[in-house]
């Protein structure tokens, strides 16, 4: 399982489809928008959580659809497949490198980024911690719909249908926690609401992915 996930975050890394990609676009986002809303402080500062939240959730997304296209195009997929390791840990290890290379810089560019937005003190302490609580969840939702669309030519716009539902909750409570810090009030509810999620997730969505896997392999 190591070895799997030290060859993952390598190949997310070379490919391009990772760090660097995420992390651009992410920036992009985040820079555009003051520009596009103009020179309103007080409404930058209003909107930045869910600016911020909804730029990382892009981000994410631009990447899913090479978690499994590598492996299916050498037919590594086929040979993970019948190898003794369990699906699920297959599974589990490619979302954990999706995080890693993806969603975990996002966590560590957004404090940076808040400048840019205008962002109170006290908001940058819950965004980071709603960020790290939610990114998680969505590279595992993200890994479930690479699943459902493994195999399919040119399937990136499928796999955006299927799992931009998918993210609103953790869409939803993510922002909603940052915004409440932000302005200084209690936000542990949407918080603990975002840590089920990922929790939920985390516990049911490898075991989909892999039979989800099974099926198209067959």
């Amino acid at each position: 399982m190591i070895a799997m996930l030290g060859r993952d975050l390598a190949l997310g890394v070379r490919a391009g489809g990772g760090f660097g990609l995420g992390l651009a676009f992410f920036l992009i986002v985040v820079t555009l928008v003051p520009f596009g809303v103009g020179p309103h402080p007080d409404l930058l500062a209003r909107i930045g959580p869910g600016m911020l939240w909804l730029g990382a959730l892009l981000a994410c997304l631009l990447s899913l659809d090479r978690i499994f296209a590598l492996d299916w195009e050498d037919g590594s997929l086929d040979l993970l497949a019948t190898a003794p390791l369990p699906m699920e840990g297959v599974v589990s290890m490619k979302a954990l490198a999706h995080w890693i290379t993806t969603g975990l810089p996002l966590v560590a560019a957004a404090p940076a980024l808040g400048v840019l937005m205008n962002l109170p003190a006290p908001a940058y302490l819950p965004l980071t911690l709603t960020l790290l609580l939610g990114t998680p969840a969505l590279s595992v939702i993200g890994t479930f719909g690479a699943a459902l669309t493994v195999g399919i030519k040119r399937g990136g716009l499928l796999l955006s249908l299927l799992v931009l539902p998918l993210y609103v909750p953790t869409l939803i409570y993510g922002a909603e926690a940052a915004r409440r810090g932000a302005a200084a009030q209690a936000y542990g509810t949407p918080l603990m609401m975002l840590a089920g999620i990922t929790c939920g997730a985390i516990a049911l969505l490898p075991f989909a992915s892999a039979a989800v896997l099974r099926v198209n392999l067959r």
